[in-house]
C-alpha cells in the first residue's frame, strides 16, 4: 500500500513540474507571440522602407527578426554590460546572411606588406601622445556612408583614410570614390564587391595618381567596368602608405597622428546587433571586415576605447559609429584591430 501511495505521489509530482515548465514555456513565448513581434516588425519594416516578395518570405523574416528581438532583450536584460544591443536595419538577417553580405575584407593568400614602420612616432615618446583624438570633432572625417549589399568596405576604409589625410594636410576636406576603387583597384587581389584589402588600395591611388571625387565617380554598389575617364581626374592623390607594427601601441602613436585603415572580426551576432557603449565581445580574430579608426578615448567608467567609422549607415551602432574596447588584454587587440593597420601618407 504504501509503495503504491509513493508511486502515486512521485507521478503527482512529474505532472505538476511539467505544468510548471509548460507554464513558464507559454509564459515565455507570449513574450514573442505575434501580436507583439508582429506588431514591432510592422512598425520596423515601415521605419526601414523593407518590404518582401511574397507571404513566404515576410514569414521566414518575421521569424529571424523574433530571434534577433531575443537576443537584444535578453542581452540588455543582463547586468554589468558595457554596451547595449539594439534593433537596426539589419535585424531581419540571420548573422550568417549578415556576415556574408556586408562584410569583406580579403587578404589574398601571397601579399607582402610595406616595411615601414613608425620611426617618427616611436621617437616621440608616450607624452608627446594625448589622452584622446576625435577626428570627427576635428573635422577630418566625413559623415557616414553606405555600402549596400557589397562587399566593399575596405574601399571606404581606404577612402575615409585618404579623405582625413588630405584634411589633415590641406585643411580642405574631399567627398571621395569608394567606387572607383571597385572597379578599378583590381591589382593586389581585390575583387570589388567580393572584397579586397586596403593595401593594394593605396597603391593603386599611388599608381593611378591621385583618386576622383564622389560626384565624378559616384557609388553604385556594384561591381563594375572601370571609367577611365572619370578616374583620370584626380579630387586628391598621396605619395605612399604605411604599414603599422601589429601593436595596440604603435596604433595608438598613428591614430593620434591621423585616422587609420584597419580590419577586424565583425562575425558575431552581438556585433551585428550593437547599438551604444564600449563593445567588449564576444569576438574572435578572423579578420573579415574593413573599417576607419578616426579617434580613441575613455568612457566614464574609465574603458579605454576606439572609435571606428563604420559603412553600415546611421541606423548601425551609434549613428554609424562603434566604440570598441581598447588595451582589453588581447594580442592584436579585441577583434584583431591592431593585426592589420596601414594609413596613407600625403
Amino acid at each position: 500500500m504504501a509503495s503504491i501511495l509513493a508511486k502515486n505521489l512521485s507521478i503527482c509530482l512529474i505532472l505538476v513540474l511539467c505544468a510548471c515548465a509548460c507554464a513558464l514555456d507559454t509564459a515565455a513565448s507570449r513574450a514573442y507571440d505575434f501580436p507583439s513581434v508582429t506588431k514591432k516588425f510592422e512598425e520596423w519594416m515601415t521605419r526601414h522602407g523593407r518590404d518582401y516578395r511574397d507571404d513566404a518570405e515576410k514569414a521566414k523574416r518575421l521569424k529571424i527578426f523574433q530571434e534577433n528581438l531575443r537576443l537584444v532583450e535578453e542581452f540588455n536584460s543582463a547586468a554589468n554590460r558595457t554596451y547595449e544591443l539594439g534593433l537596426n536595419k539589419y535585424s531581419d538577417l540571420t548573422n550568417e546572411e549578415f556576415v556574408a553580405t556586408y562584410t569583406g575584407y580579403k587578404l589574398p593568400s601571397s601579399t607582402r606588406r610595406n616595411s615601414s614602420k613608425l620611426h617618427s612616432f616611436q621617437d616621440q615618446g608616450p607624452n608627446s601622445i594625448p589622452d584622446s583624438v576625435d577626428w570627427v570633432k576635428n573635422g577630418a572625417v566625413n559623415p557616414i556612408k553606405y555600402q549596400g549589399q557589397c562587399g566593399s568596405c575596405w574601399s571606404f576604409s581606404v577612402v575615409a583614410a585618404v579623405e582625413a589625410i588630405t584634411q589633415i594636410t590641406s585643411g580642405v576636406l574631399p567627398n571621395l570614390s569608394e567606387q572607383q576603387l571597385i572597379d578599378c583597384a583590381t591589382n593586389g587581389g581585390n575583387q570589388g564587391c567580393q572584397g579586397g584589402w586596403m593595401d593594394s588600395g593605396f597603391q593603386y591611388i599611388i599608381d593611378n595618381k591621385g583618386i576622383s571625387s564622389e560626384s565624378d565617380y559616384p557609388y553604385v554598389g556594384a561591381d563594375g567596368t572601370c571609367d577611365k575617364q572619370a578616374s583620370s581626374v584626380a579630387a586628391a592623390k598621396i605619395s605612399s602608405y604605411t604599414d603599422v607594427n601589429p601593436s595596440e601601441d604603435d596604433m595608438l602613436a598613428a591614430v593620434a597622428m591621423q585616422p587609420v585603415s584597419v580590419a577586424l572580426d565583425a562575425s558575431g551576432s552581438e556585433f551585428q546587433n550593437y547599438k551604444g557603449g564600449v563593445f567588449a565581445g564576444p569576438c574572435g580574430t578572423s579578420l573579415n571586415h574593413a573599417v576607419a579608426v578616426v579617434g580613441y578615448g575613455a568612457d566614464t567608467d574609465g574603458t579605454k576605447f576606439w572609435l571606428i567609422r563604420n559603412s553600415w549607415d546611421v541606423s548601425w551602432g551609434e549613428e554609424g559609429y562603434m566604440r570598441i574596447q581598447r588595451d582589453a588584454g588581447v594580442e592584436g587587440g579585441l577583434c584583431g584591430i591592431a593585426s592589420k593597420v596601414s594609413y596613407p601618407v600625403a
